[in-house]
């Protein structure tokens, strides 16, 4: 008897041909459907026309007064009784009302003009000028762009919005142009912006393998999105939101009183993080100090945060002395105490997970929890240190910016372009995660984010708004969420409960008696000292120089 083979398990290939005879057969489906759509599409018109006839008939009748109804009914049926007794009366009737039907039947939408008209046709023409003596070669036999030519073979597709103004265009270029030079490419990209319509952000897709340029009009981003708990897993925070398509992620938020999804911007911290650190660059009043309030919201929900805020306005009111928040320092004398303590700490945390990795044993649980230092302008620190005689601040940030990602110590620096010259080298190297918030040039994004942008800026910066490129990766464009200081008069209510909501309750102060609770028991002996030593030890400094 012949033996029969064992059945294989489904390898790659088998599987990859499991997807190709599904998408085959729903291929055929879909074929198969139209073929029939095409075949029944009469009866499908004289079908929506008997309805029609029939909808207008019923009309008719309910309109028809009472008292008429009979002498309706009478007329109707002598018609009925003529058309009976005609030769091929039942005939010609049949006929007669399918072609009605036919005709009531039929698509009434209108067809969607073949082509530009005379206004778009100027327009895409005056951009085919303009960009002759950019795409022109005075040595090409057969060139693509040249003054009167055709501007059908340049512009391979494009669609316009409802203002009549360019809104999508694939332009085709001659491969000699040089579009790996950034800037030949800002040279197009500034002049489609100008000729397509100021006033709005463009994106510039080059394709330089099939010589073609893609421009696409980009919707305004939503600046309105209130400060909300984001649904995130620890180590990840959401820095704003961007683009649809930018990333293969959405986020359920409340926007007003609905929900929507809508493309976040994450930045993922902590031992495995490649860009454990972030900087901040933009203008007074571009939105970085509200940036560093949302991400301290956020850091709450997992960990310690010690902020030092060198702009000295009070933007950070709200978080002294709430559980987790180790310190809101606003005072040299507190900010080089509390840095100091976090090198240390830093220097603290990556022993006892070496000792502890030699031992074969976990890291201990007082080295699992994130630290977060937010350091808000550091360069009016850099200065009243330099101006007394102190150490610069931003020196003691050197430990944590080095080690840590290994000691799971996050640095987050916000500062001003007019004092960028300041940074220290330590904060320009290690903050691989950047941000540009507000009205900034195209060299000063450059700068910061080490590629240039692919969009335009726009007319009106809102704030909140900018760029944003994690390490190595692409830019986004970047929408803050609302996230402003409960405690200011100019905040509206709404936006000031959102950020009350998300505010953790007040801890008990550093010289009451800790009441021992399960909670508290169940932190880490060492964690709860560091956090209750903190405030003290920045307290006494500020004394001292009183």
């Amino acid at each position: 008897m012949a033996r029969r083979p064992l059945p294989r398990i489904l390898s790659k290939d088998s599987a990859q041909i499991a997807r190709m005879q599904i998408a085959r057969s729903r291929e055929l489906a879909r074929t198969a459907a139209d073929s029939a759509t095409d075949v029944l599409h009469p009866l499908i018109t004289v079908s929506r026309g008997l309805r029609r006839l029939a909808s207008a008939g019923r009309r008719r009748w309910a309109d028809t007064p009472k008292d008429k109804r009979g002498p309706l009914l009478f007329l109707m049926a002598s018609g009925v009784l003529v058309v009976a007794l005609m030769p091929y009366g039942p005939l010609l009737a049949v006929v007669t009302v399918m072609a009605a039907a036919a005709w009531q039947g039929r698509d009434r939408a209108p067809s969607a003009p073949e082509g530009p008209d005379e206004s778009q046709t100027e327009r895409l023409r005056a951009l085919y000028e303009a960009l002759v003596p950019h795409f022109a070669g005075a040595e090409d036999p057969a060139p693509l762009y040249a003054h009167g030519g055709e501007w059908q073979k340049a512009f391979t597709a494009h669609e316009f919005d409802d203002g009549g103004r360019v809104g999508h265009l694939e332009i085709r270029y001659p491969a000699y142009f040089p579009d790996g030079e950034p800037a030949s490419r800002a040279r197009i990209e500034q002049l489609l912006a100008a000729k397509a319509g100021r006033g709005r952000e463009y994106h510039f897709a080059w394709d330089e393998e099939g010589n073609q340029l893609t421009v696409r009009v980009l919707a305004p981003l939503p600046g309105d999105i209130g400060a909300q708990r984001f649904v995130s897993a620890p180590g990840e925070t959401v820095l704003g939101f961007t683009d649809p398509g930018e990333v293969q992620r959405t986020l359920p938020l409340a926007y007003g009183e609905e929900r929507i999804d809508i493309p976040p911007v994450v930045w993922r911290t902590g031992v495995r993080s490649t860009e454990p650190h972030l900087l901040v660059m933009g203008h007074p009043g571009s939105g970085t100090s509200t940036l560093l309030r949302s991400i301290a919201l956020q850091a709450l929900r997992y960990g310690d945060v010690l902020i030092v805020d060198g702009g000295g306005t009070g933007e950070y009111a709200c978080l002294s002395g709430r559980d987790g928040v180790l310190a809101v320092e606003c005072a040299l004398p507190g900010a080089l105490a509390s840095l100091e303590w976090a090198a240390q700490e830093t220097e603290r945390r990556l022993i006892a997970i070496n000792q502890a990795r030699q031992a074969g044993d976990p890291p201990p649980e007082d080295t699992r929890r994130p630290l977060w230092i937010l350091v808000d302008h550091p360069s009016v620190f850099s200065h009243l240190a330099l101006t007394d005689g102190r150490q610069d601040p931003q020196t003691l940030l050197q430990v944590p910016l080095r080690h840590g990602r290994a000691a799971n110590v996050t640095v987050v620096v916000a500062e001003l372009f007019d004092s960028a010259d300041v940074l220290d080298d330590a904060v320009r190297q290690h903050t691989r995660a950047r941000v540009v918030l507000g009205p900034a040039a195209q060299r000063q994004v450059e700068a910061v984010l080490g590629v240039p942008p692919h969009t335009t800026p726009p007319a009106q910066v809102p704030p909140g708004r900018g760029y944003a490129r994690l390490g190595s990766g692409p830019v986004h464009r970047l929408q803050v969420p609302c996230t402003p200081d409960p405690y200011d008069d100019a905040t509206s209510d709404a936006d000031r409960q959102a950020v009350l909501a998300l505010l953790p309750p007040r801890s008990t102060p550093a010289d009451a008696q800790p009441v021992e609770t399960p909670e508290r028991a169940a932190q880490p002996a060492d964690l709860t000292k560091t956090r209750i030593e903190a405030t003290p030890l920045a307290t006494e400094a500020l004394a001292a120089e009183t």
